[in-house]
């Protein structure tokens, strides 16, 4: 198992690697980050709202992929969008509403393959995301980005680019309709990596 978790200091998750407990993974685990993207139209204008995820939690078996797992938070106080009235438009009170509901959350459920038990064309991530303290079930479809000349089916250090498409409405963040569409695109891309 190959695994990450950058929910708990660094030196306790270094004492249960050391000690074969962090998901049974019997590799150090080095450097991961993730990144969360809100893709919007306000005004007629595509906005990309950006946020890191500061606690994540992630597993990769690789004789088992459907037994893989994620939990990722990202805290919607810090989105960015390069754009300052769109990054203020996104923490309004009837948008995201980040000073009632700061955090933003996903955690898998189910994961599934592509043909031939692969983790690409037409794999995806089953798991319930949660916005404004509302959590509904989603299926973020998997894309893996490994370095040029990388093997297919080596799993040591990879990026998963995860997509789907939300309606904001279903998360009861309904105002501005004539401003914000209510489709909004979520892609996380997620760092695994596993030291010898």
């Amino acid at each position: 198992m190959i695994g990450a978790n950058t929910c708990m200091d660094k030196r306790h998750l270094h004492a249960m690697v050391s000690q074969g407990t962090a998901h049974e993974s019997p590799h150090p685990l080095t450097g991961t980050g993730a990144t969360l993207t809100c893709t919007f139209t306000l005004i007629g204008l595509p906005i990309k709202g950006t946020l890191p995820v500061n606690c994540a939690d992630r597993s990769v078996d690789p004789d088992t992929l459907t037994a893989s797992k994620a939990a990722e938070t990202a805290d919607v106080r810090q989105v960015e969008t390069g754009l300052i009235f769109a990054t203020k438009a996104l923490k309004f009170a009837s948008v995201m509403d980040a000073a009632a509901f700061p955090m933003a959350r996903f955690k898998s459920t189910r994961v599934i393959l592509g043909p031939g038990g692969r983790n690409s064309n037409g794999a995806a991530i089953e798991g319930q995301l949660t916005l404004r303290d509302i959590t509904r079930l989603v299926r973020l479809y998997a894309r893996p980005i490994r370095p040029k000349g990388m093997d297919p089916d080596d799993l040591q250090a990879l990026i998963m680019a995860l997509a789907t498409r939300i309606d904001r409405h279903s998360f009861d963040a309904s105002e501005y309709p004539e401003q914000i569409d209510p489709i909004v695109t979520i892609d996380i891309d997620a760092e695994i990596r596993a030291a010898a």
